[in-house]
């Protein structure tokens, strides 16, 4: 039987700057924050095309574009292809390492180093131990950090949730030199394996923006699932992942 549908106090943003398509602006509907929330009801709101950022639960909703798309690997049918074998034979040594989420100043100096290559010159580059933890961390929600670890080397951190039908990945930081790795790649087939392991249907991986190279990776990944138009819609290998279409301006 299917949920009731849900209703919710939501907010939209006002327009602001786009961080991953210059020539945009970006504004989004929100969940009040005060309403109390739970790992259940977010379970649910990530089936809606919703993510959080902290304890922030949001959902794009651009007036002009409607690039961001929230994706999802169903667990059981995704086949690796080529590069994520090489990936794997490249990161054989790599371990990974469930840890409670907290502040650690180990993995506070990666993230500093990651953002500073990644974003430079962004607001992320320059974060404080405040702002890491209220990006990440939520008292509401089942979450880890998955570290991977070469012998005692910290390589990376994959910041995930754990929902009622999958784990969410939140974020990734690693090294940011050492880009022949794919250990952003590796990630994900770290959490899809842990998502077997825990007979969890599906690996949300946020949005993918078509126009954003640092997101087109997330294609990879096939069969995908893309959450367009009130719906999950599969697209297998090879299949063109099509944009909704906009309405009509009003005459």
């Amino acid at each position: 039987m299917d949920n009731p549908p849900l209703r919710l106090p939501l907010y939209l943003s006002a327009p602001q700057a786009c961080s991953y398509l210059p020539e945009e602006y970006s504004q989004s509907l929100f969940i009040d924050p005060d309403m109390p929330m739970s790992t259940a009801l977010y379970s649910r709101l990530v089936r809606e095309g919703f993510r959080r950022s902290g304890g922030m639960v949001y959902r794009p909703h651009c007036l002009q574009c409607r690039q961001c798309l929230s994706v999802r690997i169903p667990v059981g049918d995704f086949r690796p292809r080529r590069r994520h074998r090489r990936t794997l034979r490249a990161n054989g040594s790599l371990r990974l390492v469930p840890t409670e989420a907290r502040f650690r100043e180990e993995h506070f100096c990666l993230y500093q180093r990651y953002t500073a290559s990644r974003h430079p010159g962004g607001s992320m580059a320059d974060s404080e131990p405040a702002d890491y933890r209220d990006f990440l961390i939520t008292d509401w929600c089942d979450t880890h950090f998955l570290e991977f670890r070469e012998g005692t080397r910290l390589m990376g951190v994959a910041v995930t949730d754990q929902l009622r039908d999958g784990l969410s990945a939140v974020y990734t930081f690693f090294e940011p030199d050492l880009q022949n790795r794919s250990l952003g790649t590796w990630a994900v087939l770290a959490q899809l394996d842990l998502c077997q392991q825990l007979q969890l249907p599906y690996l949300y991986l946020g949005y993918w923006i078509r126009d954003c190279a640092k997101m087109r990776y997330k294609a990879d990944f096939r069969p995908l699932e893309v959450f367009s138009q009130n719906r999950w819609c599969r697209f297998g290998p090879g299949d063109e992942i099509r944009l909704p279409e906009l309405p009509e301006p009003a005459r």
